[in-house]
């Protein structure tokens, strides 16, 4: 009976081990944590965006942006859900692509996952860091590299993966945060720390536009967070690894131009002279966010509407609309949802995951220099990833 040896109970590594063990392969999880899929149980907030019904190449960041593609046709969302029914797991799948399982638990993909594995026959030995993979080599007919990335160090993450690559020679590529929160140079942001709003996230890369994002945008001591801050994110960290400069500007009020802005900021105004600026702002924008509006502007907030003219009006509303920060940093992998970078996919055979440096070796999800955009992508990826290394081993 051939054995394998998959080093990480993640998303990966959980669905490798589940179709090894039902194509009769005796298959040893090797966990570091005392239980499995920690990252899953986080996801989404708790409901774990377990794919996206729409799965292309451009929805990926890689070196070798075309590697994802036969991993992606092999395993994609059709199979994906076909193998989720054989578990017992149903989906909800939304108008926007995503999906999330019907029961809008993680745990429910977690429990479901090792429950199946387990019944296969899948030996899980946890709270164990494999140190000596050159040992596994020689004990089992296949290793499977599935210990993820960096980010989310406190859930397990690490650079595992990258360190066993280099000791057969592979290259890496530089990891960073990616789906992370962005660290901002301006101090008026820690005032505003709390106060979140609907908005439009542009990333400017040496003062030229890269990509613009609209979603929740969450204002905090450090900076920004929320799903437009995210989307972004991917670009931001690999600028800033680059030491390039990087600001975003965030429009508070995507549904206004600058003319009707300052417009109606003036028709307030002159029908209530004595109301303040910060009043009529507060109409508009959080009370947090138009008091820092209005410090960043060096506009007393108890200016009168009598004293509120045509050219203030339009200075607020260009503010509003299109206000600049500095990007200093991200927040790190420990609030990473993902990483990119990781081992180089030139040097691993797209078609079974093994590495084209050492035998029987098979590196998997996020291990590799592959990140996925927000929406359920890198999961779609380390399902694909983990099914085409089962499937190659199972032949092998």
């Amino acid at each position: 009976m051939k054995r394998v040896a998959i080093i990480g109970g993640g998303a990966s590594g959980l669905l490798c081990a589940i179709f090894c063990a039902r194509n009769n392969i005796a298959v040893d999880i090797y966990e570091q944590n005392n239980k499995c899929a920690k990252k899953i149980l986080v996801s989404g907030n708790g409901r774990c965006n377990i794919t996206n019904k729409n799965l292309s190449k451009s929805d990926y960041f890689s070196q070798n942006p075309s590697f994802v593609e036969f991993a992606l046709k092999e395993f994609g969302f059709v199979e994906f859900e076909k193998f989720c029914h054989s578990i017992g797991l149903l989906l909800d799948v939304k108008d926007d692509g995503r999906a999330y399982p019907l029961s809008n638990e993680a745990k429910s993909v977690a429990s479901l996952l090792i429950t199946h594995a387990k019944n296969l026959g899948v030996n899980f030995t946890l709270d164990t860091k494999v140190t000596d993979i050159k040992k596994l080599l020689k004990d089992y007919d296949a290793v499977v590299v599935a210990t993820g990335s960096e980010a989310a160090n406190h859930l397990g993450g690490n650079r595992d993966a990258i360190e066993f690559a280099k000791l057969f020679g592979h290259n890496t590529i530089p990891t960073y945060p990616s789906l992370v929160q962005l660290h901002l140079e301006q101090k008026i942001v820690k005032k505003m720390s709390g106060a979140k709003i609907d908005g439009e996230v542009t990333l400017l890369i040496d003062n030229k536009k890269h990509s613009i994002s609209s979603g929740d945008i969450l204002f905090s001591d450090y900076g920004v967070s929320g799903f437009a801050v995210l989307d972004i994110s991917q670009g931001a960290s690999v600028a800033l690894m680059n030491s390039a400069h990087v600001s975003i500007s965030i429009n508070l009020l995507p549904k206004f131009d600058v003319q009707t802005l300052s417009t109606h900021i003036q028709k307030v105004a002159h029908s209530s002279p004595k109301m303040s600026v910060l009043d009529i702002l507060s109409g508009l924008l959080p009370l947090k966010i138009a008091s820092g509006v209005l410090e960043d502007l060096k506009i007393l907030a108890s200016t009168c509407g009598d004293e509120i003219n045509i050219k203030l009006c339009k200075k607020i509303a260009n503010q509003i609309l299109a206000w600049r920060f500095s990007v200093s940093d991200t927040h790190g992998f420990r609030h990473a949802e993902v990483s990119g970078g990781g081992v180089d996919t030139a040097e691993i055979n797209p078609k079974t995951f093994e590495s084209l440096k050492q035998k029987n070796l098979y590196i998997c999800g996020e291990a590799l220099d592959v990140v996925g955009r927000r929406g359920g992508y890198n999961f779609a990826f380390a399902w694909a990833s983990g099914y085409v290394a089962a499937k190659a081993i199972s032949r092998g």
